[in-house]
């Protein structure tokens, strides 16, 4: 399996669009591919990366994906939820988070907060 995850150069988990790295574990070669991610400040530039890349399921914590990147996404990766917050938390764990592992997430993980007027 090919497990994609966001985070900067401190190897801190960001949300899609404050991601400096896009890690991909890949559980058959045992390592961590990491790629530049030129879709810095969206979202949506973000996870089209992620889904060339062949990701099966993506690590995710609240407000990670938008409305967007969800739908781009829903039906083609699967979500791991994780309270976690770095990578080397994420390798250590990962066998425990990816019982966790679900088709969809609840609005809450990618609802954006509406602008109040």
């Amino acid at each position: 399996m090919r497990i994609a995850l966001t985070y900067d150069k401190s190897q801190e988990l960001k949300p899609l669009d404050q991601a400096e790295i896009i890690g991909i574990i890949d559980e058959e070669k045992r390592e961590v591919e990491q790629y530049e991610n030129p879709g810095i400040g969206s979202k949506e530039a973000t996870m089209s990366v992620i889904l060339d890349l062949n990701a099966d399921a993506i690590v995710v914590g609240p407000k990670f994906l938008c409305p967007g990147s969800y739908m781009m996404s829903y039906g083609r990766l699967r979500y791991i939820p994780t309270k976690y917050g770095n990578l080397k938390d994420v390798l250590e764990h990962l066998e425990e988070i990816k019982k966790n592992m679900k088709e969809e997430l609840e609005e809450e993980m990618y609802a954006e907060e509406m602008e109040e007027f």
